[in-house]
């Protein structure tokens, strides 16, 4: 028994263009698309639209689904959101409901695993801080062991969506040994992830990069902190891809300050940054603006996996990420 072909709307912020003609198109070969200018505010305007959704497919911008908004859904079935975080568009009133909702977050965490392997070989390698003519390499240098992927530790914080997929990239380098922390990672399942599970301060005293995949929640703000930057080895780098809060950014400046650690800082606190921070002026230290997730030809992936999920949705089949009211509590 299926659900045939439902009706389809899309709601994210107007100012960006998410969905390209072909994947309207796809949208359309769905269901019934009932609009391709994309609501983003709940108005009046969007009262025709809302009375026949059985779909709503949420992007980045979406306003958040309350009691109100779905009083003037009532055919609504699926929230199909297609990016990752889907916290802000979200309330209790939609699992009240029986609405199923699904999210892209493992379709977003493609290119953000792509960028911390790109960050953890680059960094190890010191390609982002000897770049020019005077840093052009002298035979004295060759042999100056910060550099290298040789017998290196790549430390994971959270074995997030992102997180599981940078160990799964960092698995074709045999001489990369991989450690993570995770609270809610049993032992077994970190051998079966193939990497050494630590607590915290350990995992940092024995990385030569630390990376960040933990969801931002009240008792991760600051995990990575006074004690745990002290811990990590001289010559270190910190990559932070998750959310900027993660680090405490005032106890991780003197260690930058002082060329002791280095970063590479995809996200900030806050974010983004005053142009008086010393961050964007210490030369250790690569600064890029939230772009590890994704973008241009990027965006398809996430087109691809919603699409996927409104076929699910139709079919009377499981959701590939079902996001529940549970499961929300330790998303990122």
């Amino acid at each position: 028994m299926t659900r045939g072909q439902p009706s389809i709307a899309i709601a994210h912020w107007p100012a960006m263009e998410l969905f390209g003609e072909a994947d309207l198109g796809r949208l359309r070969a769905m269901g019934t698309l009932l609009n391709t200018e994309p609501i983003g505010a709940w108005d009046p305007q969007a009262d025709a639209v809302l009375a026949k959704a059985e779909v709503i497919v949420g992007h980045w911008g979406c306003p958040p689904l309350d009691a109100a908004m779905l009083d003037r859904a009532p055919r609504l079935g699926l929230f199909a959101y297609a990016a990752g975080t889907v916290k802000t568009a979200l309330t209790d009133a939609v699992w009240d409901r029986g609405i199923r909702v699904t999210s892209g977050a493992n379709a977003n965490a493609e290119p953000v695993a792509e960028f911390t392997l790109a960050a953890v070989l680059f960094a190890n390698k010191g390609v982002l801080w000897r770049r020019g003519p005077a840093d052009f390499l002298a035979r004295s240098d060759m042999g100056d062991r910060r550099w290298g992927n040789y017998d290196r530790t790549v430390g994971i914080v959270g074995a997030s969506l992102v997180g599981r997929r940078a160990i799964d990239l960092l698995r074709p380098f045999p001489h990369l040994k991989v450690t993570l922390y995770d609270p809610y990672v049993t032992p077994e399942e970190a051998v079966s992830l193939g990497v050494e599970k630590l607590e915290l301060n350990e995992l940092c005293a024995g990385a030569d990069v630390l990376s960040i995949h933990a969801p931002a929640l009240a008792e991760t703000r600051h995990m990575i902190g006074p004690a745990q930057l002290s811990a990590l080895p001289d010559g270190a780098t910190v990559i932070n891809t998750a959310r900027g809060p993660l680090i405490d950014h005032g106890a991780l400046i003197p260690h930058l300050a002082s060329g002791r650690l280095y970063a590479i800082l995809d996200v900030t606190d806050p974010e983004p940054l005053p142009a008086d921070s010393p961050l964007l002026e210490l030369p250790n230290v690569w600064i890029t603006p939230h772009l590890a997730g994704s973008q241009g030809t990027e965006l398809a992936r996430m087109t691809d996996y919603v699409i996927e999920e409104i076929r699910r949705w139709s079919a009377e089949e499981p959701a590939r990420n079902e996001v529940t009211r549970d499961r929300l509590a330790t998303m990122a």
